[in-house]
């Protein structure tokens, strides 16, 4: 996946708590954990599920989640 932001930390799911409308999903980076916020719909397109290694991208306050 190539992305013009700058601040890509490669993790693993840790949990994928899902609300009415949004979810959070708990990445483990190698130190801090990092949340992100995204829609319900997301976590589903993306097929989020625990263990998985994602990206977290992050641009100003927001945390986006991709594949790697």
């Amino acid at each position: 996946m190539r992305l013009s932001a700058r601040n890509q930390l490669q993790g693993r799911v840790l949990e994928v708590r899902k609300g009415q409308t949004t979810a959070h999903v708990r990445i483990d980076i190698g130190g801090p954990v990092v949340t992100a916020s995204i829609t319900n719909e997301a976590v589903d397109e993306l097929g989020l599920a625990v263990g998985q290694t994602v990206i977290a991208v992050i641009k100003a306050s927001d945390v986006m989640v991709g594949l790697p």
